[in-house]
């Protein structure tokens, strides 16, 4: 297995291509998504993305859905949490107001929930809802992604993408439409208990981190 990031896009926001064998997940997709459907064939020839997911539905990570579908087909599915839905034409609305014009993703071809399994090659992503940012955030999390070649038992440490819910020393905006503090906090609480602290988190904006890094500097996640 191989992550690789892509900071695009007028927030910087990060575009991450998870490679597992032969196929490729793409999770948030910021921007110029022709361009990044496009490169990474340049760079992975023989390697098929086999989807598109959204941690959440804010247009910073929809805004290359679109234009990665024309470049692969309509058929590589796009994956969104299904209480963003109705959330996402208004953000981008918002967002066109302070300047930045975002493509619309389109229709998802499926929606997750709590529980639900996002696959690629041999790895199995869990979705775990983390509202707060927005009604509908994910984390999408592995236990075992996958073999390092240091490591002997065959398998890699956790991993989590966990949007905008997480950031260093800190948590994503609550103070747009459909956030909430209280629900974030209750969210932050959620990941120290279910995900393991060897858990690496993979960020929505910036540099990644880990739940035992947070467990002890981020005072949103203590107590």
């Amino acid at each position: 297995m191989n992550i690789e990031c892509v900071v695009n896009g007028p927030i910087e926001t990060n575009t991450y291509f998870v490679v597992a064998g032969d196929e490729a997940l793409v999770i948030d997709p910021a921007w110029e998504g022709e361009k990044l459907a496009r490169d990474f064939a340049e760079r992975h020839e023989g390697v098929r993305i086999a989807g598109i997911v959204c941690t959440h539905g804010h247009a910073d990570h929809v805004g290359g859905v679109a234009g990665m579908r024309r470049v692969l087909g309509e058929e590589c599915p796009f994956m969104l949490p299904a209480d963003d839905v109705d959330m996402v034409a208004e953000n981008i609305e918002r967002q066109r107001a302070w300047g930045i014009e975002t493509e619309h993703p389109g229709v998802p071809t499926r929606l997750l929930h709590e529980g639900d399994t996002v696959a690629v090659g041999d790895i199995a992503f869990t979705v775990i809802a983390t509202p707060g940012h927005t009604p509908g955030g994910i984390v999408l999390y592995a236990e075992h992604p996958g073999a390092t070649e240091d490591d002997e038992r065959g398998v890699g440490a956790p991993i989590a993408f966990v949007g905008d819910t997480l950031f260093p020393g800190s948590h994503g905006r609550t103070d747009l439409a459909g956030g909430s503090e209280e629900t974030i906090l209750a969210s932050l609480a959620k990941m120290a208990r279910v995900l393991p602290p060897e858990t690496t988190c993979f960020i929505g904006h910036g540099p990644s981190t880990t739940i035992a890094r947070e467990l002890a500097v981020n005072p949103f996640m203590q107590g």
